[in-house]
């Protein structure tokens, strides 16, 4: 299995949908149109794939020189445990360069998996939820 990572391929509405959806991650995935629109407004969108198959994404909004917010990280659970999300973060990391934070909101299920990869976890955070 040759993973390739790509910054320059945004994948289609379908492909993220099928992977959200797979990986379990929480998103509007009955929502076609919000999902594209998600990508359209972000700024740094790494992907990770399995010659043409997504395996992986992680999807960030950036001003390039202060702060990165990792929107999204999502990897095809037959792909768990093989580095890739670890990978998508590295590369992400790359991006933006040293003089930019990385920040993220967790799915309850990886609260363990981002300290492995060297976040730190936060207590000085604030959420205003959205209605819909």
């Amino acid at each position: 299995m040759e993973i390739t990572y790509l910054s320059d391929r945004i994948p289609t509405t379908e492909q993220v949908i099928e992977l959200y959806t797979k990986s379990a991650l929480p998103r509007p995935v009955g929502d076609s149109q919000r999902i594209q629109q998600m990508f359209e407004n972000s700024n740094l969108v790494i992907t990770a794939w399995d010659a043409d198959t997504l395996v992986g994404v992680c999807r960030c909004i950036t001003d390039w020189v202060w702060s990165c917010y990792l929107a999204d990280l999502a990897v095809d659970p037959e792909y768990k445990k093989s580095g890739i999300g670890k990978k998508l973060i590295e590369l992400t990391k790359e991006k933006v360069g040293e003089q930019c934070m990385i920040l993220l909101l967790s799915v309850p299920t990886a609260m363990e998996y981002y300290p492995k990869i060297g976040f730190v976890k936060e207590d000085r955070g604030f959420t205003i939820y959205r209605s819909k």
